[in-house]
């Protein structure tokens, strides 16, 4: 079985993949040669969605590499993601790699529990009262330079 999907796999155009589940809707991109040729935006439930999408996905093109946005925004979202790719990462055995959500942002505040924001200021990020949030869209081009190694949810609390 083993050898079959890696037969199938290295047949296929090979690709790597963007994760944004940090809030609504769910961004999902496609990277050839570092080109964005392919999106998702889908409205919906991160755990309904990705399998659905990532079928499609794997019907077409060869995984190369997974990247993600590791948080904060949706807890739920962002724990659903890294164990779906980190799945895939060990079944395919690619790199994995993820970046905080503000890259997706182009550094605007991502939207908190609540009446309240997340913002990064000099490389930290913390949560603050607030309802402006930026809106998540995908790099035309794919920099994975900026993702690092580091791939577990960045889940940033409120204080208690």
């Amino acid at each position: 079985m083993e050898r079959k999907l890696e037969k199938l796999q290295n047949s296929l155009p090979p690709v790597e993949v963007v994760v944004v589940a940090l809030g609504r809707p769910l961004l999902v991109g496609v990277y050839q040669n570092r080109r964005l040729i392919h999106q998702w935006e889908e409205e919906g439930l991160t755990s309904e969605l990705l399998p659905k999408i990532f079928k499609e996905i794997l019907k077409k093109y060869s995984l190369q590499a997974l990247y993600y946005a590791r948080g904060p925004g949706s807890y739920m979202g962002v724990k659903l993601s890294y164990l779906y790719l980190k799945t895939l990462q060990i079944v395919f055995q690619i790199p994995f790699k993820g970046v905080d959500g503000f890259y997706f942002t182009g550094g605007a505040p991502i939207k908190g529990p609540g009446k309240s924001v997340f913002v990064k200021k000099e490389g930290i990020i913390f949560l603050t009262r607030g309802e402006a949030y930026g809106e998540f869209k995908l790099p035309v081009q794919l920099e994975p330079e900026i993702f690092s190694q580091e791939t577990e949810p960045l889940y940033i609390l409120n204080p208690v």
